[in-house]
Parts: C-alpha cells; sequence; structure tokens
C-alpha cells in the first residue's frame, strides 16, 4: 500500500483485491460508474456518503471515510464544558441573576396551603411546551421558555428549603427544554449556554443526575457539527453507573452515533447493545418528575440504530428500521414525524428505491414549513442531495417543485 493514498487510489485497491468492476460497485452502492470512475481517477471527490457505503461493502473499517473527509474541527474552544456548579448555598449568595440574567427578589413566599405545591403547574406548563415545541418555530418559543425559566427560579429562592430546591430542579428542566429549542434554531452558541444554566441550576436543586445529562445534549451538539471523536468523549463521561440507566442508557446511544460518524462499526454496535439495555433496566416513569430526553420515541435505540446503520454505509438495513419504527411516532408529534420521516426516505433513496423515497417524501415536504428547525432543514437538504443522483427519473422530477419549496422556506 502506498505511503500516502488517495481515496480513489485506495477505492480502486479495494475493489480490484475483490473482484469487482466498477459496473459491480455503481450496482451496489447507487452511483453512477462515470461517477465513481472519476473518483477513482482522482478528478472529482468523493462524498462522505459513499466513502460509508464503500467502507461498509469492503469492509474497510472506516479506512475510506478518513481519506474521504477533511480534519473535523477543534470543539475544545467552540464547546466549553460548564463551570464547576454553585450549589444552592451559592447560588442564593451570588445572586440567580448571574445564572439567568434575573433580578430576584429577597424574602419568604407567601404562605399557601400545605398540600398545594407551587411545581405542579409549571410541570404540566413544560410538558404543554414540549407539546408546542413539536409544531411551532423554534425561536419563537426562546422568549417564552426563558421567562418561565426565569418565574420558577424566583419562586424557588423565596421557598422553604425543600420547595425550593423542587422549583430549582424544575427551572432546569427548563432550561435544559430552552438549549433544545436553541438548537433547533440554529444558535449552538445559545444551547450550550442553557445547557450550562441548567447545570447549575440542577447541581443548586440537588440534583446531579440532570447535571450530567448536559453532557449529553453537548455530545449531540457535537455530533450535529461532525466532530466524532468529541461527541464519543463527552457521550462516554456521562455513563458512570451512579447515574440512573436512562440517562446512561441516552449517553450509550448517543455514542453509538460517533462511532458510526467515525466509521467504527464494531464499537458502534456494541455501544446501541448497551444502549437497550440500560433502557430495558430503567424504571418505568412514576410521578410527575418531566421525562429526560425523547418523550416520543417508543424505542429511542431501535430508532437510532436506523441513523447508525445508515452512517454506517448500510442504507437498506436502515431504511427497514425507519420503516418500523417511524409508523410508532405519534400524530402530534410533526417534528420528530418529519425528521425521522426525511431521513427514512433518505435512506430508501440511497438504498436506490427512488419512487419509495419520493412517496415518503412527499407526505413529508408540506409538514417541513410547520414543523420547521435547524435539523429538519439539514434533513431536507441531505434529502436533496441524494435524491439529485437520480433527477432524471420521473418520481423525482414530480417532487422537485415540493422539494424546492421545502428547501427555500426551511429557515431555522
Amino acid at each position: 500500500m502506498p505511503m500516502n493514498p488517495t481515496f480513489g487510489g485506495e477505492l480502486r485497491r479495494l475493489r480490484e483485491q475483490a473482484g469487482r468492476t466498477l459496473h459491480d460497485l455503481a450496482r451496489e452502492t447507487n452511483y453512477s460508474r462515470s461517477h465513481l470512475s472519476r473518483i477513482e481517477r482522482g478528478e472529482k471527490r468523493p462524498s462522505v456518503a459513499l466513502a460509508r457505503r464503500c467502507d461498509a461493502l469492503f469492509r474497510a473499517a472506516g479506512r475510506l471515510q478518513e481519506l474521504a473527509e477533511e480534519e473535523p474541527p477543534d470543539l475544545t474552544e467552540a464547546l466549553p464544558l460548564p463551570d464547576r456548579p454553585l450549589g444552592r448555598r451559592g447560588l442564593l449568595t451570588a445572586g440567580a441573576a448571574s445564572l439567568i440574567g434575573y433580578n430576584f427578589p429577597s424574602g419568604a413566599g407567601s404562605a399557601r396551603p400545605a398540600d398545594i405545591s407551587l411545581a405542579d403547574p409549571f410541570r404540566v406548563q413544560l410538558e404543554q411546551m414540549r407539546r408546542l415545541g413539536q409544531s411551532a418555530d423554534p425561536g419563537t418559543l426562546l422568549d417564552l421558555l426563558g421567562a418561565q425559566t426565569r418565574t420558577v427560579a424566583r419562586l424557588a429562592v423565596a421557598q422553604s428549603s425543600s420547595d425550593g430546591a423542587e422549583l430549582l430542579v424544575l427551572a432546569a428542566h427548563f432550561a435544559n427544554y430552552t438549549g433544545w429549542m436553541a438548537q433547533e434554531s440554529g444558535d449552538n452558541r445559545a444551547a450550550l449556554d442553557w445547557t450550562a444554566k441548567a447545570v447549575d441550576l440542577a447541581e443548586a436543586g440537588g440534583d446531579r443526575d440532570l447535571s450530567s445529562y448536559a453532557l449529553v445534549r453537548q455530545a449531540l451538539v457535537a455530533f450535529y457539527d461532525h466532530d466524532a471523536a468529541q461527541t464519543v468523549a463527552l457521550a462516554g463521561r456521562a455513563q458512570s453507573e451512579r447515574l440512573p440507566s436512562r440517562i446512561r442508557g441516552l449517553a450509550a446511544q448517543r455514542e453509538a452515533q460517533g462511532h458510526a460518524l467515525a466509521g467504527d462499526e464494531r464499537a458502534c454496535l456494541l455501544s446501541l447493545d448497551r444502549a437497550r439495555a440500560l433502557f430495558a433496566a430503567a424504571p418505568a416513569r412514576t410521578g410527575a418528575d418531566p421525562v429526560i430526553g425523547t418523550s416520543h420515541l417508543t424505542d429511542p435505540a431501535a430508532m437510532v440504530t436506523g441513523w447508525c446503520l445508515f452512517d454506517l454505509g448500510r442504507p437498506r438495513e436502515a431504511a427497514e428500521v425507519f420503516d418500523r419504527e417511524c409508523l410508532r411516532i405519534p400524530d402530534h408529534a410533526l417534528r420528530s414525524r418529519t425528521r425521522y420521516g426525511l431521513r427514512r426516505a433518505r435512506a430508501h433513496a440511497a438504498a436506490g428505491e427512488v419512487e419509495r423515497a419520493c412517496e415518503i417524501a412527499s407526505e413529508l415536504l408540506d409538514l417541513t414549513v410547520t414543523a420547521r428547525s435547524a435539523t429538519v432543514t439539514t434533513d431536507v437538504r441531505n434529502l436533496a442531495r441524494e435524491l439529485a443522483r437520480f433527477r432524471t427519473l420521473r418520481a423525482v422530477r414530480e417532487l422537485q417543485p415540493a422539494l424546492s419549496r421545502a428547501l427555500a422556506l426551511t429557515r431555522p
């Protein structure tokens, strides 16, 4: 093997070693023979998607992907970890304004009946906001969510120790969801800032579990920035055995996505197995505490398995998983249905089932305006890029007007 092989040269070497012709490779990857020929000759740069499929086909363990992609950006400065939490006493003495930009009053709260919890109405409101977040523009919710975070935290510092701690943790859940909406709005910096606020509020309320989940959220930001190493590192730090099984399961599946992004199939599948086992071991949700992580996927590990299989260059298997799991998403979860449905369509297109891909996409593209977000925008663009290779097919031509409208209108 040459000291510094090119992608094209290495692809040709692996293809010839496997006894395949360019025609064979075109049929198995659903790329044209002429396109592959130009890549082997170094006349055209390969996509990471093609590299992943060829890695899977030739069992190259991510070697082709390494040659295809650029050096990933260093996110150590762009994605700082939260500062050391203040603790509740520090929160009260330093002033919560340092955390959430609000001037808290001092003094005791007004008396109320012992059997009435201030937290209950806000829990209901958080669930309603999460439901609203499935269909509303995430950017329009940020001010409201930020205000509610401040309101709950303001009430917390005026209460007794136990009531105040409960409200601080609930404020942390509001801050955590605000961070997710900020990310869906395309503002990763604000997403990380709100996640850091959630950590401080959770620690101040005595809840270390939610502060550990913040690492999973940071790993998701790194994943969407295509930084596999940072995704794996952050997710790995959120898998301490002292943490609840659900948080560890969410972290394990995020780690699996990082491994898939890096083309490490074995590590990815092991992480997915661990995620499934942890979700199975997690106790059923009881009480009124807000759910941590997604609340709209019946089996999060199964859906993430489909995503990982696609990133590992196995689109046909990914499509089979998406076909099954997308049917289980509730009707009201518009953004989840749209996001995963578009990935389902992309997997079918990558597997050469273009008419099926267009059929699925045609049912979703109108929803992309209602369920608009940064992630949905990315999924629309990725689907358009996948279908562009089949632009001469009738199904793609007929879908093009709706796809063009979605591309024009889906903005974070």
